[in-house]
């Protein structure tokens, strides 16, 4: 069984720092990019960052870039993590990690609907 488990949310202030962590077991992910999205509710799943299986291919959305870096175990490809610093009220969503086959520009420019596979979500909430 597939899984993706995230771990490392919580609640910070503006400005804070946060590291979240994606565990991956139940298949190889040697030819998936791997990455991380967000969503606030009522609002629909955004891409954040992705990187590609060899750790090579890194891409970020606009808004954090600069603040956001996305690293990868590529000797074992099973973790992904986020370093979230300069943290933004903006920034409260519920983080999904995210597996696709294939490049890591590919999937940010595919659809949150097309992921192979999802982690259940893990909350970071920025607060005044």
């Amino acid at each position: 069984q597939v899984q993706l488990v995230e771990s490392g949310g919580g609640l910070v202030q503006v400005g804070d720092s946060l590291r979240l962590s994606c565990t991956a077991s139940g298949r190889a992910f040697s030819r998936y990019a791997m990455g991380w999205w967000r969503q606030v509710p009522g609002k629909a799943r955004e891409f954040v960052a992705t990187i590609s299986d060899n750790g090579g291919n890194i891409y970020y959305a606009d808004s954090v870039k600069g603040r956001f870096t996305i690293s990868r175990d590529t000797a074992k490809n099973t973790t992904v993590s986020l370093q979230m610093n300069n943290l933004k009220l903006e920034d409260t969503a519920v983080y999904y990690c995210a597996a696709c086959l294939g490049s890591a520009q590919a999937m940010a420019l595919t659809p949150a609907a097309n992921m192979d596979y999802w982690g259940k979500g893990i909350l970071v909430t920025v607060s005044a």
